[in-house]
């Protein structure tokens, strides 16, 4: 179990030398419990001390990245189980599966597909995590060569699947450098695939059924030297891997078992539905490989990972401010809307279709939608007013004329007499903005 402040506290030399950078050391202490800082912070520790304190402050779930430059990924420092309870921060990398049987023309093309697919949702990039390619010949020259194709596709991370490894020691020749995912060490070859992963500082997968045997695994990995571990559990259903992955990710949260703390890995590949991209997404897996989907449902994966890893007590949000669309002049009208980044794209994707000029004035709800703004109180006549002074909107436009969402309608009359702008309360749903502008209504 995680230590508490008042136990690291005791550990501590209490020298209030302050070159940890903290004022005191109770105030290193709560950091130090909450993981928010490491034991090196503390000059004074001896190792065997940093050693237990490490270990007993870290995430329950060590990390693990995969690839190297700018599309590498970290998996796995996750400290709940359920994402209300405070965050998921790592989200899982999707990687797309090749096999070496292909001409390699085509893995390249598969890889240049993957590299450049980005889907563009309330402000941020989505992008699918790299190539798992398969073994599937039997020969390690053959996989060697496939592996350099992905490699010159760019920084892209690739997964190395299959059980031999002296296909795994012909591929990691020509890319162990960029440090890709290796699967898997099982109880026949573990030996082996640890040595190549130690040799290359690359993760490795290890896949056993039963928690004791990932645990036994794991412990033999490590203590031959491998840095970063993932854990495939090795389910025969999507039922099989909800209910292994949650009794590995409980292990992992309460530290019963260290040797399980670990991310998850999860080949949907043998599972053949898209129901199980999704639980993985869903349900603790670090890594996912998928087949080649069709691109609506890799945009309903990429969506629905956005999703779940947003932190839900920070919700995305836009910068407030008076954002002109479709070349507005003078004269044109002022939406007001609020920074939550769901409501302004959603908003702002239908004002440019309509192709009307008009000015977006986005007030700051701490990213809250209309609706939870206005009923938290966080959207009222104060804050339209002092967004009206602080952004200068009167000086933007020659008119004093305000559109309000229609679920702000209550506010309208409390709007104009605190700014002494007219106000006329447009529509609730977004999609009928374009239209209530062209009436003027």
């Amino acid at each position: 179990m995680a230590m508490k402040a008042l136990e690291v506290y005791k550990l501590l030399p209490k020298t209030n030398c302050k070159e940890c950078g903290f004022p005191t050391c109770l105030a290193f202490a709560m950091k130090l419990a909450a993981g928010g800082a490491g034991p090196e912070r503390c000059p004074y520790l001896d190792e065997e001390t940093k050693a237990l304190l490490g270990g007993a402050t870290r995430p329950p779930v060590r990390a693990a990245t995969v690839g190297v430059g700018a599309r590498s990924f970290t998996v796995g420092e996750e400290i709940v189980m359920f994402r209300h309870e405070k965050t998921f921060y790592h989200r899982p990398g999707i990687m797309v599966c090749a096999d070496d049987t292909s001409p390699l023309e085509e893995v390249r093309r598969n890889a240049e597909e993957v590299r450049d697919l980005v889907v563009h949702r309330v402000g941020q990039d989505l992008t699918l995590d790299g190539i798992a390619l398969r073994c599937e010949s039997g020969d390690p020259d053959r996989f060697a060569a496939a592996s350099m194709v992905v490699g010159e596709c760019g920084d892209l991370p690739r997964l190395l699947i299959t059980a031999d490894p002296g296909a795994h020691a012909a591929a990691l020749k020509v890319c162990g450098q960029f440090l890709p995912l290796i699967h898997a060490a099982t109880a026949e070859n573990h030996e082996e695939m640890a040595g190549l992963a130690k040799r290359y500082g690359c993760p490795l997968v290890v896949r056993a059924e039963t928690p004791e045997e990932l645990a036994d695994l794991a412990a033999r990995c490590t203590a031959a030297g491998v840095r970063a571990i993932l854990l495939d559990p090795a389910p025969r259903t999507v039922g099989d891997f909800v209910a292994r992955a949650s009794h590995l990710r409980e292990h992992a949260v309460k530290r019963a078992s260290p040797d399980l703390g670990y991310p998850l890995y999860l080949d949907t590949t043998t599972l053949g539905t898209d129901a199980a991209l999704a639980a993985g997404i869903l349900r603790y897996a670090g890594v996912i490989a998928v087949p080649p989907l069709p691109r609506p449902s890799l945009l309903a994966a990429l969506t629905l990972r956005q999703n779940i890893y947003t932190d839900p007590q920070k919700p995305i949000q836009v910068t407030p401010g008076i954002y002109p669309v479709n070349n507005p002049g003078r004269d044109a009208p002022v939406l007001l809307s609020v920074n939550f980044s769901l409501t302004y794209f959603t908003l702002l994707g239908y004002l440019e279709a309509g192709k009307i000029p008009c000015y977006l004035f986005v007030v700051d709800t701490a990213g809250l939608s209309v609706l939870t703004a206005v009923a938290g109180g966080k959207l009222d006549e104060d804050l339209v007013k002092k967004s009206i002074e602080s952004t200068g909107l009167a000086g933007t436009v020659d008119h004093r004329t305000l559109i309000i969402p229609g679920y702000a309608a209550p506010l309208s009359g409390r709007i104009e007499d605190a700014t002494g702008w007219n106000v006329r309360v447009g529509p609730r749903d977004a999609a009928e903005i374009a239209e209530f502008l062209e009436k003027g209504e």
